[in-house]
């Protein structure tokens, strides 16, 4: 082969790679199904990070509070391709609910930033006979077992959250667990359950529509969203649960790797057309540093798992 020739046919092979590495593909995997609260989210976010040239899709893995898709992120190759959606159950109250699990929340997986926050709510149907969390209260105490209350998982704050608060008032709900917000929420639609451990993302344009109502939010103020729906503290009850979304990715994952995903998603949730977007379906942006994300989750388990441990549930098999 003559000179000329070697040069050209490297010259055309680099041609025929500079595609293939330029479409490289970044999954986010978001552990609930497609249309939720979170997905949605995590669907506007990828839209602006593809703007930057990342190439991001979203992949749902749904089902075990998390396990599936914290499993399958955990397995992965440690290359910044496959990116968890975590939260406080896949990185702490899993270890808790669960007898045992294919992953290590605390080995598995490497920081790279917070990404979004919310207040836990509870939503219920309009033709229940209670239209806020003090007479939901006292109706579930006059009428033991009638209430079937759905969550997007065992292990998930807004089904912790809904538990303490059970404990703490004496009374007690049959807890219904989804793979997810949005199919809870068909659920609580057909009348298959009455109420719902929520956010405002998923349930907004049923509320909107006066298919739903809020029962309480679990915060020191009301929601933009939904003005009109009290808080816990208003009606009486101290009780103030936050949910929270972060991005992980598999452990031995390079550092640069980790600073270039944490720069490009900091930068998105910052920009201020993003931030009312995602206002717009109940999401508060807010990013962080990899060592912020593991010190706010060492926080958050400190707070959460010792209250989860004294409601002493049965541990579960996934």
């Amino acid at each position: 082969m003559s000179y000329r020739k070697l040069v050209l046919g490297l010259a055309l092979g680099a041609c025929a790679l500079a595609p293939a590495l330029a479409q490289q593909m970044t999954r986010i995997v978001v552990p609930f199904a497609a249309g939720g609260g979170t997905d949605q989210y995590c669907r506007i976010l990828a839209q602006e990070l593809n703007k930057q040239g990342l190439n991001v899709i979203i992949e749902n893995k749904p089902g075990a509070s998390g396990i599936v898709a914290a499993d399958h992120v955990a397995r992965a190759r440690p290359d910044g391709q496959t990116v968890l959606v975590s939260s406080l159950g896949i990185l702490a109250n899993n270890s808790v609910l669960y007898d045992k699990l294919p992953y290590d929340p605390a080995k598995d997986f490497a920081a790279v930033t917070q990404i979004a926050y919310q207040p836990a709510i509870v939503v219920g149907r309009t033709d229940l006979p209670y239209s806020n969390i003090r007479e939901m209260v006292d109706y579930a105490k006059a009428h033991p077992g009638k209430i079937n209350r759905g969550s997007p998982g065992a292990a998930i704050l807004t089904n912790l959250a809904p538990i303490a608060f059970e404990k703490e008032q004496g009374f007690s709900t049959l807890h219904i667990p989804f793979n997810g917000d949005a199919p809870a929420l068909q659920a609580l639609l057909g009348r298959q359950i009455d109420i719902h451990g929520t956010s405002i993302t998923g349930s907004l344009p049923y509320v909107k529509s006066g298919k739903l109502r809020v029962l309480g939010v679990m915060d020191s103020q009301r929601l933009p969203q939904v003005p009109d729906a009290p808080t816990f503290k208003e009606q009486g009850f101290d009780m103030v649960a936050t949910l929270w979304y972060s991005l992980s990715v598999p452990a031995g994952t390079p550092r640069p790797v980790i600073d270039r995903l944490n720069k490009a998603v900091n930068k998105v949730i910052a920009d201020p057309a993003f931030v009312e977007r995602a206002r717009a379906i109940g999401m508060e942006p807010r990013g962080s540093t990899p060592e912020e994300l593991d010190r706010f989750v060492q926080v958050e388990a400190d707070r959460w798992l010792p209250i989860l441990r004294s409601l002493d549930l049965p541990k579960q098999s996934h």
